[in-house]
């Protein structure tokens, strides 16, 4: 079903909440959308990060990364991870839409007027909440997605995993993924409500509004939480590297000194690049995803 003219009128005219129901389908099916588009580049992003043993999984830069793994390991080594991703990406954006959606309108974020608190407040409580849900399967698909991975199968990297290390290696990151992503979602939606804002200040349907707001948003809020991400990359991978030093790390501290001390402060922005290229599009395509499907779905 399109949305023409007479969609938009009808968009319009619905308050503000749609309903937990509507708001977590259409978060689902936008999360979904987001991460199977942009997981390549995610990919090259985690294999950046971490700290590699052998040469040739060094990698200079985006471009460079796709073309090595592409000529050695396959295009599909690209896609190793993914249905780790589908299949936590759904119920998790599901809890994050429809928790952001309810704690703005208890805390007034839907009234007319800047709410930027109420916003931020929203977001922090949706990552929390989410965070939970789909840490364990960020860890599956980071230990799918390194150099020379043996995991093919999320059923088989999970099973493992819990065998050899046990339930707390699905939530090693947690902590350091809150303290990433609270800030992350605060940043992203404020600077994604207050754009919005001002390029649609009618609050019309309006596309191109969600997907440049939405963009600029994920694009600012990524390489504002860069140092964290690396952090969060180095522990849920520990698992399977070969280093004593990474496998003994227990927690963000230890995380942050061995990386420190190993490349210096420019360690914290590893990934960087392929981390904003990651999150403009994607974020872009989540809040455009995200707002058709809620008009769709009230439709």
């Amino acid at each position: 079903m399109s949305l023409d003219v007479s969609d938009e009128v009808e968009y319009e005219a619905l308050p503000t909440n749609a309903g937990l129901g509507v708001n977590m389908l259409a978060g689902a099916l936008a999360g979904i959308t987001e991460h199977a588009v942009m997981f390549p580049v995610d990919m090259i992003k985690t294999r950046m990060q971490v700290f590699a043993t052998s040469p040739s999984a060094v990698y200079t830069g985006i471009g460079n990364a796709f073309t090595r793994i592409s000529a050695t390991e396959g295009a599909r080594a690209l896609w190793r991870g993914v249905s780790s991703v589908i299949l936590g990406a759904g119920p998790a954006h599901a809890v994050h839409f429809g928790t952001y959606e309810a704690v703005k309108e208890l805390t007034g974020g839907n009234r007319a007027g800047n709410h930027w608190a109420s916003t931020s407040l929203a977001g922090a409580a949706a990552t929390i909440a989410s965070d939970a849900l789909m840490n364990p399967f960020d860890v599956i698909k980071q230990r799918m997605q390194v150099h020379k991975s043996e995991f093919r199968s999320v059923f088989t990297c999970a099973s493992t995993i819990y065998r050899n290390e046990g339930l707390s290696a699905f939530y090693v990151s947690y902590p350091t993924t809150l303290m990433m992503s609270v800030p992350f979602t605060a940043v992203q939606f404020t600077v994604y409500e207050q754009l919005k804002r001002l390029m649609n200040p009618t609050g019309e349907y309006s596309p191109l509004a969600h997907v440049v707001s939405g963009g600029l948003a994920g694009g600012v809020a990524a390489g504002v939480t860069t140092p964290l991400d690396v952090a969060k990359t180095l522990l849920q991978t520990k698992g399977g590297s070969s280093d004593p030093e990474i496998r003994r790390c227990r927690g963000i501290v230890d995380a942050c000194r061995i990386i420190l001390l190993r490349d210096g402060v420019r360690g914290f922005a590893r990934g960087m690049s392929p981390r904003v290229l990651t999150h403009m599009p994607s974020n872009a395509l989540s809040w455009l995803s995200y707002e058709f499907f809620k008009a769709l779905i009230r439709e």
